[in-house]
């Protein structure tokens, strides 16, 4: 999952982004408000961490902009301790939650999750497709025979983002975007990589190629 991190203290964010990273996630930051309105627009968030007291800016504001141009990835909004004021009208400009400053890192990760499973309409950690399980908390595969084999974060991404919509058509560019974040440059024949290593796991017509389009899941093998 691809997520925009907003935070303008440079060391919380790279201490966050880092973190984020190592729970399955591949990170953007964005230090100003202008930053997170040009990358909220520009790019493909699954979900989006927004520190209220920006540099140039209030957070609330880039929020109102967000929604007023239907981008419409859940916002975990971040806001100090005590301003109930602030949490109330990150709420009412589109919020999907909050959570107050200081806070454990273990709990930002486990309401990142929430927001992103309420967007997917699911409950649960675990996603089903077929008959293999992807745990997110422990980025760990069960597949069909009953084994558990754990996964890198590229290939638990990966999976993933396969995953949540069986049957649909990812197209290479989505899967790379959803898979790195705009720091990295991948080379051209990444995905293939990936994706052989991932038929090991759940068999080569698990996942079938789409010559010149891309790459779905089967949850009906």
């Amino acid at each position: 999952m691809r997520l925009l991190l907003v935070e303008d203290d440079r060391l919380l964010a790279d201490g966050l982004a880092s973190q984020l990273e190592k729970a399955g996630f591949s990170v953007d930051i964005g230090r100003t408000a202008r930053d997170a309105r040009v990358l909220g627009e520009q790019e493909d968030y699954r979900a989006a961490v927004l520190d209220l007291g920006l540099p140039d800016g209030n957070g609330l504001d880039v929020l109102a902009q967000w929604r007023r141009h239907q981008i419409e990835f859940p916002v975990l909004i971040l806001t100090a301790r005590g301003d109930w004021q602030d949490k109330v009208d990150g709420l009412k400009a589109g919020a999907d939650d909050y959570l107050a400053k200081p806070f454990q890192v273990e709990e930002l990760v486990a309401r990142i999750h929430a927001v992103v499973r309420r967007s997917e309409g699911r409950i649960h950690s675990v996603l089903k497709a077929g008959p293999f399980e992807l745990d997110e908390n422990r980025q760990s595969l069960k597949v069909s025979d009953g084994q558990e084999h754990s996964l890198t974060g590229t290939e638990f991404r990966l999976l993933r983002c396969l995953m949540s919509r069986p049957g649909h058509v990812f197209s290479k560019e989505q899967l790379l975007e959803q898979l790195y974040n705009l720091n990295e440059s991948p080379s051209d024949n990444v995905i293939e990589a990936y994706i052989r290593r991932l038929r090991k796991l759940v068999g080569p017509d698990t996942i079938s190629t789409r010559r010149g389009q891309g790459y779905l899941f089967n949850d009906a093998i």
